[in-house]
């Protein structure tokens, strides 16, 4: 039996990120009516304190100790300036975060690439985005892999980078005069997932890591994917940092796209309309460590497996734990 232990969404706040406070989302918004909302739901609904909860990644790692293999799931800063690591700050976050995980995991860890470790458009799309200097720093400086592969028995573990399986969606977020590049990178990752996927026995089993769902609707639209999709027995997913979101993804799937609330509206109900094919690769959602701010409560997630199949534990944490 392989125990895997799976931390996802840290959001660790080096000394500059944490140095911007609990409300940098605003530091520079004008006043608006949408500002005021976004204050309302980042205060009560998703994370007041964003910077705040570095302690809880103490706590997964001490717990996660006998694990015989732990995967980071994504998103190690809090990219408070949405432009990934190739701001300086975020760049030191994730580092620290990196640093701490493997020090005590060593070559035990395997580590996806999370969306923030790109860049994104804020929420109020006044700032962020995606950024290739932050893919430089990510695969470079600090040693993140975006396609991995790790064999246990009749299990091939696969991680992927969901941001460049889903770039289509990610447009609006990147520079015109950096899109060709971005292309050029998605094309390779793609192609190493097909050859993966093409290269599996018949009796194998896959478990996929894949940080934002986004991406499996681009998986799906892969022939190859589609004709091992008998063999994806569970893929590992973190960006919706609770139960609560996911179940709401999955009863909103097939919606219309908004296309009159800006960017991240228009990005979420895009794929809110492709979700209906990720029923097929069997997901569960590996929360937050801090969770969110409605039920302040995250965790982590453990796998069992062996040749009788997968055994799959959620473990909570309360915010303050440890």
């Amino acid at each position: 039996m392989t125990r895997v232990a799976v931390v996802s969404d840290v959001h660790y706040a080096g000394p500059q990120e944490k140095a911007h406070g609990p409300d940098f989302e605003f530091d520079q918004a004008p006043a608006s009516w949408r500002r005021g909302l976004v204050r309302l739901y980042r205060n009560h609904v998703w994370m007041r304190n964003p910077v705040g909860h570095n302690g809880l990644l103490d706590v997964f790692i001490e717990r996660a100790s006998a694990a015989d293999l732990v995967i980071a799931n994504g998103d190690y800063a809090c990219d408070v300036a949405g432009v990934g690591v190739s701001d300086d700050a975020a760049c030191e976050s994730v580092k620290a975060c990196l640093g701490r995980l493997r020090s005590h995991f060593g070559n035990r860890l395997e580590a996806i690439i999370g969306d923030h470790e790109l860049g994104k458009v804020s929420l109020l799309g006044d700032h962020g985005g995606l950024r290739l200097r932050s893919w430089a720093r990510a695969t470079q400086e600090c040693g993140l892999q975006p396609f991995w592969r790790r064999d246990w028995g009749r299990h091939v573990l696969l991680g992927v980078t969901s941001t460049l399986l889903a770039l289509p969606v990610f447009r609006p977020d990147a520079m015109a005069e950096e899109w060709m590049a971005w292309e050029k990178l998605r094309a390779g990752h793609v192609a190493e997932v097909r050859r993966a996927f093409g290269g599996l026995e018949q009796d194998q089993r896959i478990v996929l890591f894949c940080h934002d769902p986004t991406a499996l609707s681009y998986l799906w639209a892969e022939p190859a994917v589609q004709e091992r999709s008998h063999q994806i027995v569970l893929t590992v997913i973190g960006h919706l940092h609770t139960r609560l979101v996911f179940w709401k993804s999955r009863w909103l799937a097939g919606m219309p796209v908004i296309r009159a609330l800006g960017v991240s509206a228009q990005r979420m109900t895009s794929v809110l309309n492709q979700a209906r094919c990720w029923e097929y690769f069997h997901p569960v959602l590996c929360p937050a460590l801090a969770g969110i701010e409605l039920h302040k409560r995250g965790g982590y997630l453990t796998l069992e497996l062996s040749d009788d199949g997968e055994r799959v534990q959620r473990h909570g944490l309360k915010r303050g734990a440890g």
